[in-house]
């Protein structure tokens, strides 16, 4: 019977023993298994256990600590609980820090203090939330230490992948760079190269030589007039070189008679009267036919052969340049200040820029401006000559003036703009290529490179200009980073499902 009763026994403690073990189980099944995780409390099915706040939830010994990063309104933070044996414990009780193991070798660490029921990090979680973590904890005289990896926006290329892509890597630095201001602009003929061509006198049109958009050189013919006042006007002058002629030779024989005490000394004086009058006369009616636009040497030969036409008026170009306007048809009767042709030069153009009020402190005349066409995909440099003294009443803007080179005649007048004015020009501490940038989320970000890894780096930025942006925040000088193709690595790592773990 005693034997019996022991076996029993036995039997009862065992079975209380079981059944406590049981119950101990169940009541940590909520919290995760309590075993040795120092690789980050990772399962067997490879996936973090996760904590009553949503947090990945690190176990050791008994003792639990629960990482979560918090960004609900605030900047991310890092907030962590702790247990014990699936229970709360107070945070005032617990010492930790953290330290991230950030892409490219930078570390942050990361303290802790008291905050309601958990323990709040003492610095910002700047993205991306990409890191190599290790977490380590005091509490009742005992030490705990966990490590695990949060990667996201990171990606691997074998060097024949990068090569093939064509991925080019530069470094981070300062860049010199120009505060510009863009204002809406309009192509405009040079004035002080346009030429106005009149006739100066009245006739009817015989021959028209040149037409709209066609290139003339300086002196040659544009058209010709029949003009009864210029036959009036070149046989006066014919007559006077006849004068002259006659006056001076009646005056030379005077002279010789005088001088021979022949004829009286009055009768001399009377033939040098006249050769002045003559030359006088001569004169006058020469300075009339320059007015009228012929040539010095046309002049000169007109003497010699009366047999020219004489109401023959060519127009000829006074300067080189393009026909941009014609008023002129055969046969037509045009007057003596008719405007027939517009002759430009257009190796030079203005650009008429609007200055806005607002502007009107920060541009001024000898700044440099860059005009830029996104029509014909050119632009071309020049610097402000003018800035209007006067705000108009409607646009309540002045009107400035950019002098720019058309070698080429691609700047057609009528042509709408953006000037870019340089207000100031200074070397800015860290720049990056436009090209460079990607869209990752919300963020503009590059992609920082490592080896053969790459990862996304979100950045604030600055002002652009040209093919540099600025970058305010998120990257160090030193830094390398892609500068070509980074769509590839973009395309990449939205392939491999990038995500955000909290």
């Amino acid at each position: 019977m005693k034997t019996k009763s022991a076996v029993m026994i036995g039997a009862v403690v065992l079975l209380g023993t079981v059944l406590a073990a049981l119950i101990l189980r169940m009541e940590k099944a909520p919290m995760g298994d309590d075993s040795h995780e120092s690789a980050g409390s990772q399962p067997a099915g490879g996936e973090a256990v996760k904590g009553p706040h949503g947090g990945r939830l690190l176990s050791e010994r008994g003792f639990q600590v629960e990482v979560t990063i918090y960004e609900k309104g605030v900047p991310p933070q890092f907030r962590l609980y702790a247990f014990e044996k699936g229970k709360p414990v107070p945070p005032e009780d617990v010492r930790l820090t953290i330290e991230l193991q950030r892409f490219g070798g930078r570390v942050d660490a990361i303290g802790f203090n008291k905050e309601a029921d958990y323990l709040l990090g003492d610095k910002v979680v700047e993205e991306p939330h990409s890191f190599d973590v290790t977490v380590a904890a005091e509490w009742r005289g005992k030490t705990y230490r966990w490590t695990y990896s949060q990667i996201e926006g990171r990606t691997q290329l074998t060097p024949e992948a990068i090569n093939d892509s064509g991925i080019v890597v530069e470094t981070a630095g300062p860049v010199r760079m120009k505060n510009i201001i863009e204002l809406p602009g309009e192509v405009a003929l040079n004035a002080d190269k346009v030429v106005h061509v009149v006739p100066r006198l009245a006739g009817v049109v015989t021959e028209v030589r040149k037409n709209l958009g066609d290139r003339v050189s300086k002196g040659e013919l544009l058209a010709v007039i029949d003009s009864r006042e210029l036959a009036d006007a070149k046989r006066e002058y014919v007559e006077s070189v006849h004068r002259l002629e006659l006056a001076r030779t009646l005056f030379d024989r005077e002279e010789s008679l005088w001088k021979k005490k022949i004829t009286s000394e009055e009768d001399y004086l009377v033939k040098r009267h006249a050769v002045e009058e003559g030359r006088i006369t001569h004169q006058t009616a020469r300075q009339k036919l320059i007015a009228l636009g012929l040539a010095k040497s046309d002049i000169d030969a007109m003497a010699n052969h009366a047999e020219q036409k004489l109401s023959r008026y060519e127009l000829k170009a006074p300067s080189d340049g393009v026909v941009v306007e014609k008023h002129i048809t055969l046969g037509e009767a045009v007057k003596e200040d008719a405007g027939i042709y517009l002759i430009a030069n257009l190796s030079t153009v203005w650009v008429e820029v609007t200055v806005y009020a607002k502007d009107l402190n920060t541009v001024r005349v000898g700044q440099r401006a860059t005009i830029k066409s996104e029509a014909l995909d050119a632009e071309a440099a020049g610097q402000l000559t003018y800035l209007g003294p006067l705000v108009g009443e409607q646009t309540r803007a002045a009107k400035a003036r950019v002098v720019i080179p058309n070698p080429k005649g691609i700047w057609r007048p009528g042509l709408f703009v953006t000037a870019q004015v340089v207000e100031k020009e200074a070397t800015v501490p860290l720049a990056v290529k436009g090209d460079a940038l990607q869209t990752f989320r919300d963020w503009d970000v590059v992609f920082i490179n490592a080896g053969n890894q790459f990862e996304v780096r979100p950045l604030k930025l600055g002002r652009r200009e040209g093919e540099w942006v600025e970058v305010l925040s998120g990257l160090s000088p030193g830094e390398k980073y892609v500068s070509q193709n980074s769509f590839v690595l973009k395309a990449d790592v939205e392939k491999s499902g990038a995500s955000h773990e909290h």
